[in-house]
């Protein structure tokens, strides 16, 4: 099996993905990231020969490159999902948030039918090999904060940042907290 690896720009710093021979996206990884694990120790460990083709890669980054232009705000690739079938139900559910926006565990648990299993959503999410084009990254805590993101919550504030600015929204508020000695 080979997978065809290919290192782009994002604004969240550079990201590597991979497809499989059909052209289906197998991963995407943050290089700013802390995984305890590379995208290519994960695909060799998966039986995958790594190859860089940029004609094989070439329709993901095309669609790469117009979303951190701020000209695409959706997805339109083949994706290779491996997962449970509840992973799949949360993943493609994921696929329905739309762009700019946010929703909270609890709402896509509601949505796949499933209400009260927004923890059981949270760990379907935290699966989720493909972030930014599955946009695991608009999910939110129920009380509005910004909860965990694989490889790190700056990478999730750098892509709703993004996508903030290409809809012209005003930058959320950021609150300081001090510590006061009392």
């Amino acid at each position: 099996m080979l997978a065809y690896l290919e290192t782009v720009e994002s604004p969240a710093g550079p990201l590597t993905f991979a497809v499989d021979e059909e052209g289906r996206l197998l991963r995407v990884s943050f290089l700013d990231g802390n995984y305890p694990r590379t995208i290519e120790q994960e695909l060799r460990d998966e039986g995958y020969t790594l190859v860089a083709d940029d004609r094989h890669t070439a329709h993901v980054r095309q669609q790469l490159d117009e979303y951190n232009a701020g000209t695409r705000l959706e997805f339109d690739l083949p994706l290779a999902l491996v997962g449970s079938e509840w992973q799949q139900v949360v993943w493609n559910a994921l696929l329905d948030i739309p762009f700019g926006e946010t929703w909270s565990y609890g709402q896509i648990a509601v949505t796949v039918g499933q209400p009260g299993s927004a923890r059981a959503v949270g760990r379907a999410n935290g699966t989720n090999r493909i972030p930014l084009i599955i946009p695991c990254h608009r999910v939110i805590g129920a009380d509005g904060t910004l909860t965990g993101f694989g490889g790190g919550l700056h990478l999730k504030v750098a892509l709703l940042e993004h996508e903030r600015r290409v809809l012209g929204i005003p930058e959320a508020p950021r609150t300081l907290a001090l510590a006061l000695p009392l």
